[in-house]
């Protein structure tokens, strides 16, 4: 009996490690280290903007548009409900929580901004998510792309409100209409939440015809984007060195709790483990492209060479390389 439990967790183990390494070289990954390399050797390597606009936009709506059509197959189900009422109120709950460990160290306005980037989410992070449960041949529902676009919003607004609140400070009120509008019509968000909509109505049998678009070039284009969001990290990630140690280490040790808690509690909302998968990796993210044009106009003196690198420079390579592996074991347990 010993025996046999000392061999499943030693193939657990094995298993574990498996997965490690087969992240770890993963080609989308190995082009983001390329372009740290880059940075660091100060290679004269670059991705037009104009390129990685195109790049982003087209990676937004693939994965909006798969995702609709998913939801078109599967049907609204007390299960979809349910995932979207928890990943809301997780975007709402996480802002308050890192809002109030922040303050002590940061600024209202630099605390209320970080927290509104950890408590909403990556689009790339569930990019490099959905790939990697890609290779290990696991599934997870369109609504997940739902989920993810409606988690966007609350975790601004809620960031916003707690700024507005603890600020005694602020010379200028910002409607929080005006920051509802703009969190929910921000470029990246409009283009998911549009594609998922079109997916969801779209004939199916004229959505085989932009399949190859959608699906076939979809990995070779998150290579180039990450290459280019290597180069953007190393040159993102010195600026923040002034603020110290608390910050990096909230940039590692907030995503990992958010990630391993949401791994386990997730199994209340859905036993698709890759469904719990992506919930844990969302939970564990921080948006580095919704917040940041939000907080341009709701907190102004917030400092973006903190927030951005924070979530781009540490968060963002932590759980594409160690994160994901450890929140896939978790939930495999």
């Amino acid at each position: 009996m010993g025996q046999s439990i000392q061999t499943k967790i030693s193939n657990k183990i094995n298993m574990d490690f498996h997965i490690l390494i087969s992240d770890l070289t993963n080609p989308t990954l190995l082009f983001f280290v390329l372009g740290i390399i880059a940075t660091i050797v100060k290679s004269d390597l670059e991705i037009p903007a104009s390129s990685s606009k195109f790049i982003a936009l087209y990676l937004l709506f693939s994965i909006g548009f798969k995702g609709g059509q998913e939801l078109a197959h599967s049907g609204f189900t007390s299960e979809i409900v349910n995932s979207l009422i928890f990943g809301m109120a997780l975007a709402s709950l996480i802002p308050v929580y890192t809002f109030f460990i922040l303050k002590r160290k940061l600024s209202i306005s630099d605390a209320g901004a970080v927290a509104a980037a950890y408590g909403s989410v990556s689009a790339v992070t569930f990019v490099a998510a959905a790939s990697f449960l890609e290779a290990e041949k696991i599934t997870f529902g369109g609504h997940m792309v739902a989920v993810m676009a409606l988690m966007e919003s609350p975790a601004i607004i809620v960031g916003v409100i707690l700024m507005m609140k603890f600020d005694k400070e602020r010379t200028s009120e910002v409607s929080l209409k005006s920051v509802i509008h703009h969190s929910f019509t921000n470029g990246s968000v409009l283009m998911i939440l549009g594609s998922l909509v079109i997916g969801l109505i779209a004939d199916t049998k004229q959505a085989e015809g932009i399949k190859p678009f959608t699906t076939d070039i979809f990995k070779g284009f998150l290579a180039i984007f990450l290459l280019e969001m290597g180069m953007v990290t190393a040159k993102r990630f010195s600026t923040f060195k002034k603020y110290g140690w608390f910050v990096s280490l909230f940039a590692i040790i907030i995503p990992v709790i958010n990630g391993c808690l949401v791994a386990f509690v997730s199994q209340y909302v859905t036993h698709e483990v890759g469904n719990r998968f992506i919930f844990a990796i969302l939970a564990a993210s921080a948006s580095y492209i919704a917040v940041p044009a939000a907080m341009r106009l709701a907190a102004p003196k917030a400092d973006p060479g903190l927030y951005i690198p924070m979530a781009l420079g540490v968060t963002f390579p932590f759980n594409i390389t160690i994160g994901m592996p450890l929140y896939f074991t978790i939930i495999s347990f």
